[in-house]
């Protein structure tokens, strides 16, 4: 074996070394390239997922637009009628205001008529009880204004006396004033 012949088989150990490394690089790259493709099927598969959720989302999403439009259109609708209502009652309130005075006012004088009618029953009564408190007959006293309506201020008896003819009525008036004005001395 000369020179050459052993810088062949050198070379082609070399060579062998080589081409085994080669070997085991071009497997360990496939298990890699198989590895890397598993991995992106994997990701394809959750991102499909993940976009199948996500157009569910954008399409429930539009289902809630549409709903939202629909209450606000029929709120408008609300607003609308609402406005016209208010215009209803603003014209009927007139029309009530003026139906409750019609209504009120008979009812109005009919009170009137019955607190005057008690009120002269009950004027009539004091002045026959103070007649009778006197001695004097019912019968024979006259119909006097009651102090409300006369604006003088006297008392039962002196009622009664002014009936009875014991004073005029005149004088009874003076001197209940002049009470009043003794009264209003002494405060």
């Amino acid at each position: 074996m000369n020179a050459g012949q052993l810088a062949a088989l050198i070379a082609a150990g070399f060579f062998a070394v080589l081409a085994c490394v080669a070997m085991v690089v071009l497997l360990r790259f496939g298990r890699l390239v198989s590895a890397v493709t598993r991995m992106v099927t994997g990701y394809r598969d959750r991102a499909d997922l993940l976009i199948e959720q996500a157009q569910e989302a954008v399409d429930r999403t539009n289902a809630q637009l549409a709903r939202t439009d629909a209450i606000t259109a029929s709120m408008d609708q609300v607003t609308a009628n609402m406005a016209e209502l208010s215009g209803h009652v603003s014209a009927l309130a007139g029309l009530a205001r003026g139906i409750s005075t019609a209504v009120s006012a008979p009812l109005s004088g009919m009170s009137a008529l019955l607190f005057g009618v008690r009120r002269a029953v009950l004027v009539r009564r004091s002045l026959a009880a103070a007649a009778a408190a006197a001695g004097h007959p019912a019968e024979r006293l006259p119909v006097t204004q009651p102090a409300a309506i006369t604006g003088t201020i006297t008392t039962v008896s002196e009622r009664a006396e002014g009936a009875s003819g014991g004073r005029p009525p005149a004088e009874t008036q003076r001197r209940a004033s002049a009470r009043r004005r003794e009264g209003a001395g002494q405060r």
